[in-house]
């Protein structure tokens, strides 16, 4: 019977869409049969985490408490990308293993309360969505859940948490009016389900209630290797956030709330959503030019930069001029977290409608920071403050500020990605997996896979050998556990890229999917290799590892469909597709390259599969 089912599936595609048959023998590469390694060894190390660690409500087995040092977001955050490694290929276990812990952390942490702060004295979450925090953590928590639709999208209580939690920032949610449409604000640094915090948050709101017992409390040097008591160090950790009090009006870090109108627009097709996510961007990219192109860290509820600050657009908190004393570690500190949000902000508006005047913005942004470059002692330097801090010698108007080795090369190379400008490659190292592209290091794709399979090795002695019992477990315990391993994946198979493991949104060439299984991800046996990326071509290599039967796999032009195949030409042989979509049927054994000529954003991004979205030029 399933036979017979995949038989109409794939007929029924062949009428719908291009295909091409690739009947070349290969002999099995190495990196083919790394990657399904990786694939199989990942998912099977994810279900020995979920047994040891998930209980059967689906609990993570910890101590629960509120806070942003190591509360409900760093609990779920746990799972970032297991979603993300289900829509590669990884096993089917995933998706249901972290539907589980969602439903079971939405419950677990719906339970707290607290009587230090009031935004958790009546639980975590209300609506299933954080009652109030700043999108730095909000967005950390909810990785994996904004990737659920990659292979989830016709989950209908996901398609409506999604819409719920939009409508949060468009003023559908009469307890949540985060959203001010005139002066297009997010009011607040803090903002959730219970709106905006509109006072001065307090060291409690960051830190949350103490719990009695002894802890390996990360943000402390010492706490992984020593229990250290929480009642005694309970002063250090509200020492850490004295100074995160600051939180009235618009913060670049409300950017990322962008990704939720993004993924509605994408589960339903309904432009208010996009015009939604574009209005509040376009805003955001007129404030950046009234700032000489630096992207403010706080806007007024006036919706004037540096509104709440006497115009100085590089105040607020995490802003250019966050330069606090931390209390906890008894130091000056420098927490300017202007790439963590407005990347993302900024690259879903142009995934939303194809405007590279976008990435203009940011790449804008990085000019401003390098014109003020120092070499000392043969090493390039940047300033990554901007401002006039507390405990530096400072004379006259605010100026660039800390100058350290980092070179922002992640956010620089999602800037080339994006753009595919090739003066935007020469700011970048040719190394690694970019070096690979430019053909510089043939041997990378191997030794990458082969050194996320040793991660894998790691991580499960790390979880078969942990001693820790969920008493002595706070929620950031078990960030270090996880074992889904994702990154090269996403690199060697997708053509994608996340900076920093920063997953929230996949920007990728390439998409696949199982027509026979009706899932996402690559399907059983195969292998893909992005081998060169253009402005207007990729290059892709697939292949079946399986001798005796043959396998099918749609692939798509974008993570979301977001680009046009134009042709593809395999062993010499050119066809047109015109769409965001290709069939390929390998034969047993049977590999070939196939060279693609695409336009880049021609379409309307989509979490739809390709045989519910249908297909036709410019779907």
């Amino acid at each position: 019977m399933k036979r017979l089912l995949s038989v109409l599936i794939l007929s029924s595609l062949a009428f719908a869409q291009p295909a091409v048959n690739i009947k070349t023998p290969m002999s099995p590469p190495e990196w083919a049969l790394l990657q399904r390694e990786l694939l199989k060894s990942s998912s099977l190390a994810c279900e020995r985490f979920a047994g040891k660690y998930v209980d059967e409500r689906g609990y993570l087995l910890h101590t629960i408490r509120w806070g942003t040092l190591d509360g409900p977001d760093d609990a779920i955050e746990t799972f970032y990308n297991w979603t993300l490694l289900h829509a590669l290929g990884g096993s089917d276990s995933l998706l249901h293993l972290f539907k589980k812990a969602q439903e079971g952390h939405w419950k677990q942490y719906g339970a707290l309360r607290t009587k230090l702060t009031p935004l958790a004295e009546n639980g975590a979450y209300y609506k299933e969505f954080i009652t109030m925090s700043d999108w730095f953590h909000t967005a950390e928590g909810m990785r994996a859940f904004l990737l659920q639709g990659l292979s989830d999208p016709n989950n209908s209580h996901y398609r409506q948490r999604m819409k719920r939690f939009a409508g949060m920032y468009m003023n559908e949610d009469p307890e949540a009016p985060n959203y001010d449409p005139v002066n297009k604000v997010i009011k607040s640094i803090w903002n959730g389900s219970k709106g905006p915090m509109l006072r001065k948050a307090t060291t409690y709101d960051w830190v949350g209630d103490p719990v009695p017992g002894s802890f390996h409390l990360l943000h402390n040097r010492a706490g992984r290797s020593k229990l250290l008591d929480m009642a005694a160090y309970y002063p250090k950790m509200l020492a850490h956030c004295d100074e995160y009090l600051d939180s009235v009006g618009d913060n670049f870090l409300n950017l990322a709330s962008t990704i939720l109108g993004l993924n509605a627009y994408m589960l339903t097709r309904e432009d208010k959503y996009r015009d939604w996510v574009l209005e509040y961007v376009n805003a955001w990219k007129q404030r950046a030019e009234e700032a000489g192109g630096n992207v403010p860290s706080n806007v007024g509820l006036n919706g004037k930069i540096g509104g709440e600050y006497n115009g100085q657009w590089w105040k607020g908190t995490y802003g250019w001029n966050f330069t606090i004393f931390d209390g906890e570690i008894e130091q000056i500190a420098h927490r300017n977290y202007f790439h963590h949000a407005t990347w993302p902000g900024f690259a879903n508006a142009l995934l939303l409608s194809g405007d590279q005047s976008y990435v203009n913005v940011l790449r804008r942004q990085m000019d401003n920071i390098y014109a003020q470059k120092k070499v000392e002692n043969g090493s390039t330097l940047l300033p990554q403050m901007y401002g006039d801090p507390r405990g530096y010698k400072h004379n006259g108007p605010p100026s660039w500020y800390h100058f350290t080795p980092n070179l922002h090369t992640d956010r620089l190379t999602e800037i080339y990605l994006w753009s595919q400008d090739r003066e935007d490659l020469e700011r970048i190292p040719t190394q690694g997996w970019i070096g690979y592209l430019e053909g510089k290091e043939p041997d990378y794709p191997v030794r990458a896979l082969r050194a996320d399979l040793a991660t894998v090795r790691r991580k499960a002695e790390q979880i078969r050998n942990d001693p820790t019992t969920a008493d002595t477990r706070l929620a950031d315990y078990l960030l270090d556990f996880n074992p889904a391993v994702t990154n090269a994946l996403t690199n060697l198979t997708l053509g994608g890229y996340f900076a920093s493991g920063r997953i929230w949104v996949l920007h990728s060439r390439f998409r696949y999917f199982d027509p026979v299984e009706r899932r996402a991800g690559l399907p059983a046996d195969t292998g893909a290799l992005v081998e060169k990326l253009s402005a207007d071509s990729a290059t892709l290599t697939l292949a079946n590892l399986n001798p005796v039967e043959p396998r099918t796999i749609v692939v798509q032009a974008g993570g979301y469909g977001e680009h046009r195949f134009d042709s593809a030409t395999v062993d010499g042989k050119s066809t047109q597709i015109a769409g965001p979509a290709l069939t390929v049927h390998l034969e047993p054994g049977a590999g070939s390259r196939i060279e693609f000529k695409m336009t880049r954003y021609a379409n309307r991004p989509t979490f739809a599969f390709p045989w519910d979205r249908g297909w036709y030029p410019g779907n």
